[in-house]
């Protein structure tokens, strides 16, 4: 009772053609696939840009003393 078979599946992907169309699931796929790809493409960016920089951080750390470092306090108000 729990398993779905094969014509349950059928019945469901001829109602989401039915109400979505064919050229919506297909513009649907190709936008999905670039986002994908275009997510493999930024963690490839990613990897090599911090497997490169690792030494500059701790130069910057060593020549800045903790009196340049600044912070911002904010306060929150309630709107009336």
């Amino acid at each position: 009772m729990g398993s779905f078979s094969i014509w349950h599946w059928l019945i469901v992907l001829l109602i989401v053609v039915m109400v979505f169309g064919t050229k919506k699931l297909k513009n649907i796929g190709s936008d999905l696939g670039g986002a994908v790809k275009g997510f493999k493409d930024g963690m490839k960016e990613g990897s090599s840009t911090a497997e490169e920089k690792p030494a500059a951080p701790a130069q910057v750390a060593s020549n800045t003393s903790a009196a340049d470092k600044t912070t911002i306090d904010v306060e929150a108000k309630q709107k009336n």
